[in-house]
């Protein structure tokens, strides 16, 4: 299956896409108390974010889109939340299937499966196997996800190969490590956008948004709209992008 060219100009527009995008969902929490709703009112609002900016990415031509759903540091929440963000979760998976279908979007995940609720899995392993022959964006949700677990997940995978002697430790090296993470053959992040204004990565994407240029927009996520993603894209094309090197 081929898959799109690394950049591209939307025509008529000056927006440059970028091939692989990733977003930290962040601020859906303060948007519900500025509002003086309940928090989960805020993770109910920021679904429609989601499906706004998966449809736009889809019809713009990204390539990968990776959202920051659930990280293994959530895990920590009240007990309460985290029943109801699953719940959120599981009715997300269930009404969203036609716009994945219709917008030819393939499901993905990333991340640790074991505590995931049965419920939800079974449900993902459903919404993925059902999208499998999708043949345009790709969407993945990093859910009970956390870069340093990757990695350590990673390091782990080696290390039994290692000491079972089918992996040489001559040959462990940055492609052997990458080749063991949860979704190897996605690539690198061009853009990561935070919301809320924060600045910071929180754990996510830590191997691979290494060279990724970053775009923090001021509003909390469920105010994420096409507008916001059309200026983080304007935003990433006025970029130089060196990789290190001397231009």
């Amino acid at each position: 299956m081929s898959r799109r060219a690394p950049a591209s100009r939307e025509p008529g527009d000056d927006l440059i896409v970028p091939r692989s995008v990733a977003v930290i969902m962040d601020g859906n929490g303060r948007w519900a108390k500025s509002a003086g709703f309940e928090r989960i009112r805020g993770h109910e609002r920021g679904v429609d974010a989601v499906r706004t900016t998966v449809t736009e990415c889809a019809r713009l031509g990204v390539d990968t889109l990776t959202l920051y759903a659930f990280s293994e540091e959530n895990w920590a929440r009240p007990a309460r939340e985290v029943k109801l963000l699953f719940g959120l979760l599981e009715r997300f998976l269930v009404a969203e299937l036609p716009t994945l279908m219709d917008n030819d979007v393939r499901l993905l995940h990333a991340g640790r499966t074991a505590r995931l609720p049965d419920k939800v899995k079974r449900l993902l392993d459903d919404t993925i196997a059902k999208t499998a022959g999708n043949g345009g964006m790709r969407l993945c949700l990093a859910i009970s996800y956390g870069g340093r677990q990757e990695i350590a997940d990673a390091v782990r995978r080696i290390a039994d190969e290692v000491a079972a002697g089918t992996l040489s430790p001559d040959a462990v090296d940055e492609a052997a490590i990458r080749s063991r993470l949860y979704q190897p053959e996605l690539p690198d992040p061009d853009l990561l956008i935070r919301t809320a204004g924060e600045l910071r990565i929180s754990n996510f994407l830590l191997w691979q948004v290494s060279y990724a240029e970053i775009h923090v927009s001021d509003v909390c996520w469920p105010d994420f709209g096409q507008a916001q993603l059309h200026d983080a894209f304007r935003d990433y094309g006025r970029r130089v992008r060196k990789f290190g090197k001397v231009l």
